[in-house]
C-alpha cells in the first residue's frame, strides 16, 4: 500500500477498517501502514512483536524531546470477529451513511487510532517542548494480552509519562476507572459409566452445576454485602459464568466438564479471596447434592487477569484532559476493561484516563459505527493536546 500521508483522520480510518485485524490473527499489515505514515512524517517507531508470531505486533513511537515527561496516546488495533452477526454492510470496509462510518472496529477502536496517528503527524511539525508518544497494541480483546510485551519493552522508559489517554469509546467523556478482571477455567471430573446406573458414578456436569450455583450464591453475597464503588453501572464486584462444556452422549455419565467464569472486581475486592469463597460454597453444595464421598471439587486455573484502573477525579491529569474538552464534559467509570490498568501498574506516577470517540453500546455488534462528529471531537481534543506540548516544560 502507498505510504502517502492520509488527508485527515477520516481518510485514515477508512484505510484501517479495510484491515481484518481480528484478535489472534495478523495485524502486521495495519502496523506496517502506520509505520510508513509515521516514517513519511519523519517519526521513528519501534515494533514489538509476539515472540511466537511476528505477524502480530505492537508499535511505539515518539515525537519531540527526550528526557521530559510527555503524553501517551494508547490504542489497540485488534477487533472482535464478525462471524454469525447480521451485518448489512461490509464489515471490513468503510461505509459512510447518515453522518456515520460503519465497519468493524470503527468505534472499538480504530476511530481513535486514526485520530492518534494523525495527531502524531501534526505534532511532528510543531516545536514540541514535551514528547508525544503513540502506543498501539494487539490482542487486547482477549484480556489485554499483546500490550504486555510492549510494556515489558518499555520498562526502562524514563521519565514516566505525565498522562496516558487510552482511547476506548467513551463518547469523549473522561473515564477515570474500570474494574479489574480475572478469568478462570474450572475442570470438573467425574466417572464415566452407563446412565442406567447413574447414581453409582460421579457426574461431572452435576459438579459443574454445583459450581455454577456457588457462583450465583457468591454474586448474591457480593451484591448484598460486598464493597461498593459508585460511578459504575453495577457498583459492586460481579461474577459471571460464560461457557460450560461437558459430556459425550446422553447414555454416558460424563467424566469431564469445563466451566469458564470471570470475576470483575471493584478496587476493594480481591479476586483470589472471592475464588476461595466460590470453592467453599461449591464444596458445600456438593456435600448436599452428591451422596458419593469420592466426588472431587473442581480444579480451577487462572486463564487471564488484568488490574483495574483507578485515577482520582481531582488528579491534575483529569483537570488537564478536561481543559482540552468542551466545558461540562462529564467523568465516568467504564463498564469494560482496558489496557489502562496495566499502564498504571507500570507507571505509578502517571495519570491514566480513558477517553475516545464512539459508543461502547455499538461495539462488538453488527453494523458497528462511529459518528463522524465524534471523530471531529476527538481531533479537536488532540489538537489542543498537541498545542499544550508546545508550551515551555514545567
Amino acid at each position: 500500500m502507498s505510504s502517502s500521508l492520509p488527508d485527515n483522520s477520516l481518510s485514515l480510518l477508512r484505510e484501517l477498517l479495510a484491515f481484518p485485524s481480528v484478535t489472534l490473527t495478523p495485524n502486521k499489515g495495519l502496523i506496517d501502514r502506520v509505520q510508513a505514515i509515521l516514517a513519511e512524517a519523519g517519526i521513528e517507531s519501534m515494533v514489538v512483536a509476539d515472540p511466537e508470531d511476528e505477524r502480530r505486533c505492537n508499535l511505539f513511537a515518539t515525537v519531540g524531546p527526550q528526557g521530559i515527561p510527555g503524553i501517551v496516546l494508547s490504542g489497540h488495533t485488534d477487533v472482535v470477529p464478525v462471524e454469525g452477526q447480521p451485518w448489512t454492510v461490509p464489515p471490513f470496509a468503510a461505509t459512510e451513511r447518515d453522518g456515520r462510518i460503519y465497519g468493524r472496529g470503527s468505534a472499538d477502536m480504530k476511530g481513535y487510532v486514526a485520530c492518534a496517528v494523525m495527531a502524531m503527524v501534526r505534532a511532528s511539525r510543531l516545536p514540541l517542548r514535551r514528547p508525544l508518544h503513540l502506543a498501539l497494541s494487539f490482542d487486547e480483546e482477549i484480556g489485554c494480552v499483546g500490550v504486555r510485551h510492549l510494556i515489558h519493552a518499555l520498562a526502562q522508559l524514563r521519565p514516566a509519562p505525565m498522562l496516558c489517554v487510552v482511547g476506548e469509546p467513551t463518547l469523549m467523556k473522561i473515564g477515570t476507572g474500570h474494574k479489574g478482571k480475572a478469568a478462570y477455567r474450572a475442570l470438573c471430573c467425574g466417572q464415566a459409566g452407563h446412565s442406567g446406573l447413574a447414581p453409582r458414578f460421579v457426574n461431572a456436569i452435576h459438579t459443574a452445576a454445583d459450581l455454577v450455583s456457588a457462583l450465583r450464591d457468591a454474586q448474591r453475597e457480593l451484591a448484598g454485602h460486598g464493597p461498593r464503588e459508585e460511578g459504575y453501572a453495577v457498583p459492586y464486584t460481579t461474577v459471571h459464568a460464560g461457557t460450560i462444556k461437558g459430556g459425550s452422549a446422553l447414555n454416558i455419565v460424563p467424566a469431564q466438564c469445563e466451566v469458564d467464569f470471570e470475576i470483575r472486581n471493584v478496587a476493594q475486592d480481591d479476586p483470589a479471596r472471592i475464588l476461595d469463597r466460590v470453592l467453599e460454597l461449591t464444596r458445600a453444595r456438593m456435600r448436599e447434592s452428591q451422596a458419593l464421598p469420592d466426588a472431587e471439587a473442581p480444579s480451577v486455573s487462572l486463564v487471564n487477569a488484568y488490574p483495574g484502573l483507578a485515577t482520582a477525579d481531582d488528579a491534575p491529569g483529569v483537570r488537564l484532559l478536561a481543559s482540552w474538552l468542551p466545558a461540562g464534559t462529564g467523568l465516568t467509570k467504564v463498564a469494560f476493561g482496558t489496557e489502562g490498568g496495566l499502564f498504571q501498574r507500570q507507571w505509578k506516577e502517571t495519570a491514566v484516563l480513558v477517553c475516545g470517540p464512539g459508543s461502547i453500546e455499538v461495539a462488538h455488534k453488527a453494523d458497528e459505527y462511529v459518528e463522524i462528529s465524534q471523530i471531529d471531537a476527538c481531533d479537536a481534543m488532540l489538537e489542543k493536546l498537541t498545542a499544550y506540548l508546545t508550551l515551555a516544560a514545567q
